[in-house]
């Protein structure tokens, strides 16, 4: 474990000696301050940050790939891979510890977001009930949990960063289309079996207060999984 977090270390702090990781979060914070002060602040409206929320998800689905794309791509184009691939950890601690120190990163982004629910507390009355705030950041968190898990994957299995990013947004975009869209065209039992699998759905729920447990479940395991294919994946580099 102390080797994972001091991969996470390294990976966490390299993530801040790029120009793309301070313009990612500016970018971040200022869009999501936006939508906050156009939707959030409204005299008459309820008090609450599910617009926030609803505009931070989709702007995840962005941001996420373009944190992860250069997990491994950039070490496997340089060939710097090769020198940490050498020493004595295993595949499965290297993907761990990349993916918490960006999973680290994504936490820093989201950490300054708190301001807006004490804004909001402030120029509320009555104020927010604070469960359906903390259901968000805990949707955001998970589903971050997820980009981030399958953004390991790609770019464990390509050494270009524009594959990486553009394969992990494919991805999360065609999932929404599967899931989302493709019910209302075929049979409802197969309905049915593509909406259980919907991430849009689970994140609404968490939007609305609803913590159920299977749908944290849903984002761990799926993002387990992803990340136990990225250690496959890196594995068979290592070894063919």
């Amino acid at each position: 474990m102390s080797t994972a977090l001091a991969i996470a270390k390294r990976e966490f702090g390299s993530l801040f000696r790029v120009p793309v990781g301070w313009i990612v979060i500016a970018l971040f914070l200022f869009l999501t301050g936006a939508v906050f002060v156009t939707s959030a602040l409204l005299p008459g409206d309820p008090a609450t940050l599910r617009s926030v929320f609803g505009t931070t998800t989709f702007m995840l689905v962005l941001v996420a790939p373009a944190v992860s794309m250069r997990l491994f791509s950039e070490e496997l184009r340089t060939g710097t891979y090769e020198l940490l691939a050498s020493s004595p950890v295993s595949s499965f601690q290297i993907v761990a510890g990349k993916f918490l120190g960006a999973l680290a990163f994504l936490v820093v982004m989201l950490l300054p977001t708190l301001i807006h629910a004490l804004v909001l507390r402030m120029a509320s009355s009555p104020a927010p009930d604070p469960g359906p705030i903390l259901a968000g950041y805990l949707s955001l968190l998970l589903f971050g949990c997820l980009c981030l898990s399958l953004g390991t994957v790609a770019s464990a299995l390509t050494d270009s960063q524009t594959l990486a990013f553009l394969g992990t947004l494919l991805t999360l975009v065609c999932w929404v289309l599967i899931t989302n869209t493709a019910p209302k065209f075929v049979s409802p039992e197969l309905g049915a079996k593509l909406a259980a699998a919907s991430y849009l759905i689970r994140i609404d729920d968490f939007a609305r207060g609803a913590i159920d447990t299977r749908h944290i479940v849903f984002f761990l395991s799926i993002s387990a999984g992803l990340l136990v294919a990225a250690g496959a994946a890196l594995e068979h580099k290592r070894w063919r």
